[in-house]
């Protein structure tokens, strides 16, 4: 009697089961058919003015006229892109509150510092990769290399002796993953910023550094005052083509772009997610908006959420092994 009333109880049990995620697979259904039904947040977690700020506003401008809904840009700085990213993992997840990640706030930060409020694949729901640009390694006029390949062997004749000028994070971590995969040691010269970086570069105190597109360094170059050593992406460079990878010049899969990333809360509904998805990737495929995104010094990459999210866990595997292998950390 007692093991009837234990398999009635299971069976019953089962068809509840079975009948709650019906309705709620029906509701998400619904609730998706009719999104977005008022505004929506989108989060930048860096300061207006800034690429990951013109990318968002970009994507909003359009996404407003697609959906009727108005769609607000707010910009939450602070602590590398920690205090805006976690605003969007806390968010109430319903697809009313997105956000633009990086590479650096998304699959740096986590290893880089030890509280970052957020896991980088737990906390979000991937939406979609936006776009990506790669760092050109600017040398100054007067450093002797004048390709990758002697830049190495230079370094492994004169170990220490190049002055490398890092502009943050992504630039530090960057030049640790150049020294651990082609062995050999630069002097690290942090700054705070690309400027202040190439200011220096410029007046010849430091060898090399990284700078993120021709805007900041094409007169220079004009002026034979520095010259481009290698691009840091698996392909070239659309704005020089003539200048190899350093994947092509020594150091096969050696790989950094800057991306850009909309993620949602990771209890996102996954019809919003899809919704939101096809949305934005058409916004993106259309010509104008790929010319705003290159003037803005990104290409559009425009993935689905299943491309993006491997994607996302691959990055910060990487990162962490470099961070934990140059022994870096930041309070």
């Amino acid at each position: 009697m007692g093991e009837h009333v234990r398999m009635l109880f299971r069976t019953r049990s089962a068809v509840f089961a079975t009948t709650a995620l019906g309705l709620y697979c029906a509701c998400s259904a619904a609730f998706a058919q009719d999104y977005p039904s008022k505004p929506i947040r989108m989060i930048a977690p860096f300061p207006t003015g800034g690429g990951t700020d013109i990318v968002a506003r970009i994507i909003a401008q359009r996404l407003s006229e697609k959906t009727g809904r108005q769609v607000v840009v707010e910009n939450r700085p602070g602590a590398a892109g920690a205090i805006g990213t976690e605003s969007i993992a806390r968010a109430t997840p319903d697809g009313y509150t997105i956000g633009m990640v990086t590479s650096a706030s998304l699959a740096i930060n986590p290893s880089l510092y030890r509280k970052t409020g957020y896991d980088p694949i737990k906390d979000f729901a991937p939406i979609t990769h936006v776009a990506s640009y790669s760092y050109i390694v600017m040398a100054h006029a007067g450093f002797p290399p004048r390709t990758f390949k002697e830049l190495v062997a230079y370094a492994r004749e004169n170990p220490g002796k190049i002055n490398f000028a890092s502009s943050g994070s992504a630039t530090l971590l960057a030049g640790a993953l150049l020294k651990s995969m082609a062995g050999i040691q630069m002097t690290d010269i942090p700054f705070n910023g690309g400027a202040p970086a190439l200011i220096q570069l410029l007046g010849g105190h430091v060898d090399i550094t990284m700078v993120s597109g021709l805007g900041q360094v094409n007169q220079h170059m004009k002026a034979g005052t520095v010259r481009p050593i290698a691009v840091t992406s698996l392909k070239r460079s659309s704005d020089l083509p003539e200048v190899p990878t350093i994947a092509e010049s020594g150091l096969p899969g050696f790989d950094v772009s800057v991306w850009y990333g909309m993620v949602a809360p990771a209890a996102t509904p996954r019809e919003i997610v899809s919704k939101l998805n096809a949305q934005i990737v058409g916004i993106l495929k259309t010509p104008e908006v790929r010319d705003r995104v290159l003037a803005a010094g990104s290409e559009v990459v425009a993935s689905s959420p299943e491309q993006f999210a491997p994607f996302i866990r691959a990055e910060a595997l990487k990162w962490a092994k470099v961070v934990k292998d140059a022994g870096i950390k930041v309070e």
